[in-house]
């Protein structure tokens, strides 16, 4: 640590880019099919019958496997089968194992929304939060328990068939990830695009040009998967840990957070998202995680074990 008691803006820096390559390598991992973005086909072998972590549109055209909010949907809305067993185990396996950590290292459009925060924008215009903050996080529950699960199971079409609202009306990541590669890919399929679309779009714009100036505003407010995740933070398996001798009350975790929450206080917030902003801004080392910091896992040792 430097005079000033803070630790070095290198380890920040370090951190942060350590989290940046697992993103941005898990993103690639999981949408690796290279062959359905230049097709403008979607990938359907057998690796697309298993959910990965994050919110990967399973209509996206590199994607390799299924997204657990997209089959959570696919399976109440079937007409001749209603049970999600397998999606509820891979949920609750996942959550139990890392909760929301999984937002913040392998969701593909947690990662988009981080790289247009970063953005530079005029001095003011970031923003930690908006007004009515607490009722706007409810939203994504809203969207969960309406959208993904009592919709699907009971507005159904003449043959007994429901719908994937969430997919359908608002998922960001399927709109971006999916509908766009394809309809740029596939010139038929630009000619049958409507009002939906249109819609997806307007929504799409809207929370990207917001994430440029609030962190997340698609995790916070209306992520159904990210409400799920939230759940298991407090005990997952990977989780936040605080000692409260070393804390000094100090604040710098709470300025640092850009979700605006104080980890001192609550270093398992449903709300975050492992950032691991709070854990760089320590001065005294007080918050730390249960598993190794993956900063040291990308770290060569040098020949004498340091």
């Amino acid at each position: 640590m430097d005079n000033k008691g803070k630790r070095p803006d290198g380890a920040r820096k370090n951190r942060q880019r350590a989290r940046l390559a697992v993103q941005l390598a898990f993103a690639a991992l999981t949408n690796g099919y290279v062959k359905g973005f230049v097709s403008g086909r979607i990938y359907t072998g057998p690796l697309k019958q298993l959910c990965v972590p994050g919110l990967n549109c399973y209509s996206c055209p590199g994607a390799l496997g299924a997204c657990p909010i997209g089959a959570l949907q696919a399976t109440l809305s079937s007409r001749g089968y209603k049970s999600a067993l397998y999606v509820l185990g891979f949920l609750a396996a996942v959550g139990a194992l890392a909760g929301r950590a999984v937002c913040g290292f392998l969701c593909p459009f947690g990662l988009v929304q981080d790289l247009l925060y970063k953005l530079p924008l005029p001095k003011g215009w970031k923003k930690r939060r908006l007004p009515g903050e607490k009722a706007l996080r409810a939203l994504r529950w809203a969207a969960l328990g309406l959208l993904c699960v009592l919709l699907p199971l009971v507005v159904l079409d003449g043959v007994g068939q429901g719908s994937p609202w969430f997919c359908k009306w608002v998922c960001p990541s399927g709109t971006l990830l999916g509908s766009v590669p394809l309809l740029a890919a596939n010139e038929a399929l630009r000619g049958a695009v409507g009002f939906l679309w249109a819609w997806k779009m307007a929504l799409l714009a809207g929370l990207c040009a917001l994430s440029a100036v609030l962190y997340r505003p698609f995790c916070r407010y209306l992520c159904p998967l990210g409400a799920v995740y939230g759940v298991f933070n407090r005990f997952a398996l990977y989780r936040y840990t605080l000692r409260p001798d070393a804390c000094t009350g100090c604040g710098a975790c709470a300025a640092a957070c850009p979700l605006a929450l104080d980890p001192a206080r609550q270093p398992n917030s449903m709300q975050c998202v492992r950032c691991g902003r709070c854990l760089s801004a320590c001065p005294t080392g007080a918050l730390g995680t249960t598993a190794p910091d993956i900063r040291s896992m990308c770290v060569k040792k040098q020949p004498d074990g340091r």
